[in-house]
This record gives C-alpha cells, structure tokens and sequence, in this order.
C-alpha cells in the first residue's frame, strides 16, 4: 500500500459471525446478572401457607430490649432512629426463614402459576417509625417478606387470624399463649447455646408427639397415674387416634407441599423434611402414634422413639430448623446441643404462668 492510500476495510474472516454473536450473548448475560433480580409476587393470603415470625424471633435484639426495658419507649424509639441503617443480626428464626424461601424457589420452578408457597408475614408490636430499620434489614438480607403488621404497643394476636396464620413464632411467650388459646399453632422461639449449620437446601422440621401434633391426654394418664397405666391405657387404644394437637395442622401443610413434590418424582430429592420426636417407646406406646398419624392420612419421614432418652444428641445429628417440644427440659436439653428449639405452651405439662415485673421492649 502507497504511503497516504486509504486503508482498505478488511473482510471479515470465516466465524466473524458466530463469535459477534458470542460476544453479545456474554455481555447479555453479564448485564442479565448485574440487573436487579425481580422478586416474585407475593401469593393471596388465603390460598398460600401463612407464616408469622415476630421481630425478636428473626433478629437479635439484646440491646433494643435493654435500652427499652431501662431507658423506657422514647429513648428506645430514638436508638432505633438513630441506627436505622444498621441492620439486625440474624435471630433464632432467621434459618428456619431462609429455608422456607428455599422450598418456595423450588415450588415455583415446578408450580409458576400457584400460590401454594409459604407466605411470611413480620408481625410486630414495634412503632410504625422503627419499621425503617426492619426493612433495611429484611432487605439488607435479601429476605421476600412483603407483609408487615406493626402495631404500636397493641398486641398482634387480633391480626393473625385475618392473615390465614398457619403457624406464629415469636419470642415473647405470653402472645403465644394468647395465640395458642385462639386456636393458632404458636410456639415461644428460643435461640440455641452454639451456632451448628443447617442445611441451605432442604427444609428439616422435628416435633414432639404428644401436646404438639396430638393431645395431651397420654400426658394426663402419666401425671395422674403413673407409667405403668399409661403402658396399659395406650396398649388398650391403640386403635383409637389420639386428638390432634395444637401443631398438627401445620404438619398437614408441610405434608400437602411434600406431595407436590412427590408427584413430580422428586420424594427422594423432597426439600421438606419432617420427624418425629418423641420420648415415647416405640414397643410400649410407638403404634399408637403412628397409626394416630396414618388416620389422619399423614406421616413423618423419620420417627425416633427414644424411651425416656435425652433429645438433644439425636437433635445435634438432625440439625432440623426448628424443634417444637411441649417441655422446658427438652427444649433446653437441644438449646445445648446447638438446636433452634421452640416452646409449645400446651397440655398438662405447662407450670402455672408466673407475674413477672419486667417490662417487654415492643417487639413482639
């Protein structure tokens, strides 16, 4: 080429086309992964599977509590102003959540048109003005709770029934009673002695038989006669289920969305997975339970009968979300062990409420 002749265009070589194309789809592909991910609608309350989770059990909040319960409302309400863009760390009920948004991302996968997924709603006695801080850190997070009921000093109990709960957790164990005696499956949250993981993929979930999924009526037979009878009494009705329990109902819901997955050919790969803990023993008093569960057209993937054994070591190997137990010393028992275990205040067990004098910061 002559020194000041125009440069000629190159031709383009053979698979010019193909890599222009690669190009665009990575630089697609890069915009797509960069973009704001849009969250998926949230489901009518009455068709999904309601989960109310108060702010104490899904954030920690030792030093609100203190300031509130020394300081008093206004200088509570000023501290959370005045750290409203500082998120809460993680409470007992932030796994068990998280795990609940991981069957929903499945179940949509599977089911996009359908509203059968769980629905989380942040139930809260709080002040509309400390809700600020409490969608930052939902958001900070990436948690999909669209459904907040903050209610100013005023108990929630009244809300839980318009919002179709099928289980209400929360930190303060006079609203579970409250919500327990209005027939909403409730329990008191605590958080375990040691951080342990849990599964990121599959939902685990234990409880306890009797005043939980069933009656308190063996309960009764022990207190009031003594092991022997109650071997006799469950011997005799063992044909005869039990009375449902104040958590059978959201054991039938996780069951239904078991199924869904099941009828896809995914059982073995089920991300939901339920057990039975009980202190019962499986030769003397087992059959009952079981065959109380199949009249009732529902199961548990595993059943441990432990004959009076501790909970906890079986617990540990578990690693459930969450395990529900009528009784203190089994609570505490998997507390030690590293479990997120929950307090059913129901049947026979229950010691007499006790006055207490400590104020309650408002948070549910």
């Amino acid at each position: 080429m002559e020194p000041g002749e125009p440069r000629q265009p190159r031709e383009p070589g053979p698979g010019a086309e193909t890599a222009t194309a690669l190009h665009w789809e990575e630089a697609k592909n890069l915009y797509d992964n960069l973009a704001p991910k849009k969250k998926p609608k949230s489901p009518k309350p009455q068709n999904a599977v309601t989960i109310a989770v108060s702010s104490r059990a899904l954030f920690r909040m030792d030093e609100e509590q203190r300031i509130y319960t020394e300081q008093g409302v206004e200088e509570y309400v000023r501290y959370q102003l005045e750290h409203e863009n500082e998120p809460f760390s993680p409470g007992p009920a932030f796994p068990f959540v998280k795990a609940l948004e991981a069957v929903n991302k499945r179940l949509r996968e599977l089911y996009p048109d359908s509203e059968d997924v769980f629905d989380i709603v942040l139930m809260t006695n709080n002040h509309a003005q400390v809700g600020v801080r409490l969608i930052n850190s939902i958001n900070h997070y990436d948690l999909f709770i669209e459904r907040f009921c903050m209610t100013g000093g005023n108990s929630p109990i009244c809300y839980l029934k318009a919002y179709h709960t099928n289980l209400y957790l929360s930190a303060d164990s006079e609203k579970v009673r409250e919500a327990i005696g209005e027939g909403i499956a409730a329990a008191t949250i605590f958080s375990p002695s040691r951080d342990v993981a849990v599964s990121h993929n599959q939902l685990r979930v234990a409880f306890d038989g009797d005043a939980v999924l069933f009656s308190d009526e063996s309960e009764r037979i022990v207190k009031a006669h003594g092991l022997d009878r109650f071997f006799e009494h469950e011997k005799t009705h063992e044909n005869k289920p039990l009375a449902q329990g104040p958590l059978k109902g959201f054991l039938e819901v996780l069951g239904r969305l078991q199924k869904k997955f099941y009828s896809k050919g995914l059982r073995l790969e089920c991300p939901i997975r339920t057990y039975l803990v009980t202190a019962r023993s499986a030769a003397s008093s087992g059959a009952r339970a079981l065959k109380t569960l199949r009249s009732w057209g529902l199961e548990t993937d595993e059943a441990l009968f432990l004959a009076g054994a501790p909970k906890g070591p079986l617990l540990e190997k578990i690693r459930p979300h969450i395990f529900f137990d009528d009784q203190m010393f089994h609570v505490a028992g998997a507390q030690e062990m590293g479990t997120v275990a929950a307090h059913v205040p129901y049947g026979v067990s229950q010691t007499p409420r006790q006055i207490t004098s400590v104020k309650q910061a408002p948070s549910a």
